[in-house]
């Protein structure tokens, strides 16, 4: 749902008059916004995420200053690892940048003025990279490959044509694209060598599956297919040697398992799945004998994981209480790998260089849009490439959020996101908003929402809520 519209629904909902069924919760059930009480429903982290008190007067900013952020997307190290690749909306709209590893000043290497562009990868051997964008808004994005004299090439040309880039192969001669030429509703797999650019067939879809991954000796390849509900999905594992494909998560019942990735030497294959359990966890099928087992299961749902190109770091994402959290392993010790410190977010979008000596990653938290970092895994040090937020804005005028939990009329626990104005003491009452996410699933998160930081600091305090059926806390909440 358009997080525009779902505002104007909260604030219509609260200027009605009352006219709802007299079946309402009692006062015991009502989540209490006050100082007092959550500091003791809130998480355990409650207090260290708490707003912190600017030294001088909080300054108000007008709905133009919190929506003037710069967005920013995408990374891919070039070839030399000296730079990183990514998109912005800097010029107005979306282009593809450069910047340096260390920091430094960003260099627009596309100048489009109407059409939306986004970096795809970044070429291993030199300073080519592939980028995509639409047609007018057409919503068929194309593959276009930036040459080294600066013109573009489309790879995939066709009115009503739209592309995809899949990856690299592991030799790095040849990368993986997809694409609906043949079909609109299908889309056909092919590989093209850096050579002569010239797609292969590798794959013909007639079925509708969504692609995942192909095993670094390019025999198998990994897709998911969604059941009758959103709950519901299994994993299917094309054989390009016996022309089979396999269902290797078939079951009776709703069962969600979502294809993840082929292990380097390609002998595992890693998928998620809450098959006999309340959260996603970390299966894998062994290919050469058809074995599945467990692999790792959290208190909450793993939504990720990948290795690094030559297999030396595994990354494991959860989402934990409406925020993402990266675990970093060395797959030859089995030893967490030490992150930066960095304040309360999402933490997404990890990648790694070809060296496996700098990863890079985005990190947004609720004072601050997303901004892409660098970080050198020898020397600890991470460098952040982008300032997203109006420079016109101080961050200690913003709030930072907190996780709460409420009990609903039946005594289930609802959690939700609070934004509570600087100085709120609990003595005083304030006027509030109750936001209420789309669906189905959903999840209200930890994340920068202009609109909600705007009218935290115009005094209003905003409830975020989780409601039943939001993603993130089980089936049985779901």
């Amino acid at each position: 749902m358009n997080t525009a519209f779902r505002f104007f629904i909260a604030l219509s909902f609260l200027s009605l008059p009352a006219t709802m069924p007299a079946q309402r919760p009692s006062p015991e059930q009502r989540p209490d916004l006050s100082g007092k009480a959550l500091l003791t429903k809130a998480t355990p982290d409650a207090k260290s995420t708490a707003s912190p008190k600017p030294a001088k007067a909080v300054k108000q900013y007008a709905i133009e200053q919190f929506m003037n952020t710069t967005r920013v997307g995408g990374s891919a190290f070039t070839a030399d690892e000296k730079t990183v690749l990514f998109h912005s909306n800097k010029s107005g709209i979306f282009n593809v940048y450069s910047i340096p590893v260390a920091g430094g000043e960003p260099k627009q290497l596309t100048n489009s003025t109407k059409e939306s562009t986004y970096v795809a990868t970044a070429f291993p051997t030199d300073a080519r990279f592939l980028y995509r964008h639409d047609a007018g808004g057409n919503e068929n994005e194309h593959l276009y490959l930036r040459e080294l004299d600066g013109s573009e090439r489309d790879l995939t040309p066709g009115e009503k044509t739209k592309a995809n880039f899949l990856g690299w192969s592991k030799d790095q001669k040849s990368f993986f694209i997809s694409t609906n030429e043949r079909d609109p509703k299908f889309f056909d797999i092919f590989e093209l060598s850096i050579a002569d650019l010239k797609p292969q067939l590798i794959y013909q879809d007639e079925t509708g599956f969504d692609f995942a991954d192909i095993s670094g000796d390019k025999r198998f390849l990994a897709f998911g297919k969604p059941g009758r509900t959103t709950a519901d999905a299994d994993v299917y594992l094309y054989d390009r040697e016996k022309q089979e494909m396999k269902n290797i998560t078939a079951h009776e019942g709703e069962i969600d398992n979502q294809p993840q990735v082929f292990d380097v030497a390609s002998k595992y294959f890693y998928f998620l799945s809450d098959e006999g359990a309340e959260f996603k966890y970390i299966a894998r099928y062994e290919l050469g004998t058809g074995k599945r087992e467990v692999v790792e299961k959290a208190p909450w749902d793993v939504s990720a994981i990948y290795f690094s190109r030559n297999g030396k770091y595994r990354v494991v994402a959860t989402n934990e209480d409406a925020r993402t959290r990266i675990i970093v392993t060395e797959e030859a010790t089995g030893k967490s790998v030490e992150l930066p410190s960095l304040p309360d977010g999402d933490v997404t979008g990890v990648n790694f260089s070809e060296s496996e000596k700098l990863m890079a990653f985005y990190h947004n938290g609720s004072r601050s849009p997303a901004n892409l970092f660098v970080y050198d895994l020898a020397s600890k040090k991470p460098a952040r490439l982008t300032d997203s937020l109006n420079p016109e804005i101080d961050p200690a005028d913003l709030v930072e959020v907190r996780v709460i939990r409420y009990k609903s009329f039946d005594g289930l626990e609802i959690p939700g996101i609070l934004y509570q104005p600087h100085g709120f003491s609990g003595q005083k009452k304030t006027p509030a908003l109750v936001l209420v996410h789309g669906g189905p699933g959903g999840q209200a998160r930890t994340e920068y929402k202009a609109y909600a930081q705007y009218l935290a600091n115009h005094g209003y305090t905003i409830l975020d809520v989780n409601n039943r059926g939001s993603s993130g806390y089980g089936k049985t909440f779901f």
